[in-house]
């Protein structure tokens, strides 16, 4: 009979045996380059290694010049569409974007006029969630982390779901646009029954307006009046947008990717792709922007002050300020070298925005940050790699001046990417054929198998 174990010693347990298999299972110094491993999938100049194949989005920021690769200013693709086109496209008419930007990157061509109304129509159609669901799902069961209830959500969905595990590409549209339409609903339901249930704050629960945009709705589904200013409602919709694509290689289109390429149903697919989201080396830099400028503001005496600012910022990449990270968030790219072309959209919307809201001076201080932050980088690392301030570095500034709770800010990038994997998810049904299953090389040395009585002495755990 087993002997009853006390909490006390599983914990003890387990502290020794992670102890253990911190020196068991880390691998020497060395030994990726020892087998040529392309780690995280990149290639030594830090291009990614071709995996696949997309007609949906392009990141296109550096050119190979024999052999030597040229940093170039960023581009952003959406179906060969450059993203400053698109976005001119529905500013200049005074118009919203995402539900066109939904629709170009689904159905591969930008709408007509017609085309637009009734895409909005099926999107306002499948806007709604039943009240069980709500009650049973979000209300009775409140998480404190909102991406993980988002996946858990859309899992639940499948059993909503009469038809779940039809690939075809007629079904696959379907789920996608019912999908779309109700993430902001989850997303925004669930904040607050975390707000209400584990914040003690008050409920609010609002119905989504058949004739309000992604954006619009969004903003009153957030705010117990249900009100918002054009220029806001404006600002998300355009942020919206940025976040919908960004190519078949980010981590969580490529998580959907792979999962897909199994043939399992897209809503185990969009899991996948949400728990990647989640993390803070992907989705979750927002919010660590964000504290970063808090810690900065209360440090930095005189925000007009280059000098001070600068110390700032070196003692960051010294690993002497704020997370002892060494990382100045919201600055450098995976892809993108001179420039992150949705960078340079959205702040251009964030300063009327703090116009409207008296925040200039702390605008004025994220564009100080991200002038200084490359040279602060590059004397210190001794590095002449470009850097540029990427999307993270003002979406979250635009999400606190939007009195979007932080809570919510990898959330918003969920229901704009959705519309990514999903596109992502359709191409690979219909084009990849083979489920994806790279290799890895096992460089444990052999060992004999001893039997129990001969073992000798028992292990650190």
């Amino acid at each position: 009979m087993l002997k009853e174990i006390t909490q006390a010693e599983l914990d003890n347990y387990f502290d020794i045996w992670g102890e253990a298999a911190e020196i068991k299972c880390r691998f020497m110094p060395g030994v990726y380059s020892k087998y040529n491993v392309k780690r995280g999938l990149r290639n030594e100049d830090g291009s990614g290694v071709l995996v696949g194949l997309t007609e949906i989005g392009e990141v296109h920021a550096y050119v190979i010049d024999e052999n030597e690769k040229i940093p170039v200013e960023g581009r952003l693709i959406y179906r060969g569409i450059d993203i400053y086109d698109l976005v001119e496209g529905f500013l200049s008419e005074d118009r919203f974007g995402f539900e066109e930007c939904a629709y170009l990157l689904l159905h591969g061509d930008l709408p007509t006029e017609r085309e637009l109304e009734q895409f909005r129509s099926v999107l306002a159609a499948y806007r709604s969630i039943p009240e069980d669901f709500v009650r049973s799902n979000i209300l009775n069961v409140p998480s404190r982390d909102l991406m993980n209830q988002l996946a858990r959500l859309v899992l639940i969905w499948y059993s909503y779901d009469d038809n779940p595990d039809d690939t075809s590409v007629k079904n696959l549209l379907k789920q996608s646009v019912n999908l779309i339409a109700k993430f902001p609903l989850m997303a925004a339901y669930s904040y607050q029954a975390k707000a209400h249930y584990l914040d003690g704050k008050s409920l609010v629960i609002h119905k989504p307006r058949p004739e309000l945009s992604t954006a619009e709705n969004l903003l009153m589904l957030l705010r117990a009046s249900g009100e918002y200013t054009p220029l806001e409602a404006k600002v998300l919709d355009l942020a919206l947008v940025l976040h919908a694509e960004h190519g078949g290689g980010n981590n969580s289109t490529f998580a959907a990717h792979v999962v897909s390429s199994s043939g399992t149903d897209i809503y185990s697919s969009l899991a996948a792709a949400i728990g990647s989201l989640k993390g803070p080396k992907h989705g979750g830099a927002n919010s660590k922007v964000i504290g970063m400028m808090e810690d900065l503001k209360r440090e930095v005496k005189d925000w007009g002050s280059d000098a001070q600012i600068r110390d700032y910022l070196a003692k960051i990449v010294r690993k002497e300020a704020f997370d002892r990270s060494g990382l100045i968030y919201g600055m450098g790219h995976a892809v993108y070298t001179l420039s992150d072309p949705r960078c340079i959209l959205l702040r251009e919307q964030a300063e009327q925005l703090a116009c409207q809201k008296g925040r200039m001076e702390e605008f004025e201080l994220h564009k100080r940050v991200e002038r200084l932050a490359p040279e602060v980088f590059r004397e210190i690392k001794k590095s002449d790699k470009p850097m540029c301030a990427n999307i993270d570095f003002y979406s979250g500034f635009v999400y606190n001046m939007l009195d979007i709770p932080v809570e919510m800010n990898t959330p918003i990038f969920a229901i704009a990417r959705v519309v990514g994997w999903c596109a992502h998810i359709i191409e690979e049904h219909l084009n990849g054929g083979r489920i994806i299953r790279p290799a890895y090389k096992n460089i444990k040395k052999r060992q004999d198998y001893v039997r129990l009585k001969d073992r000798g002495q028992d292990s650190p755990v």
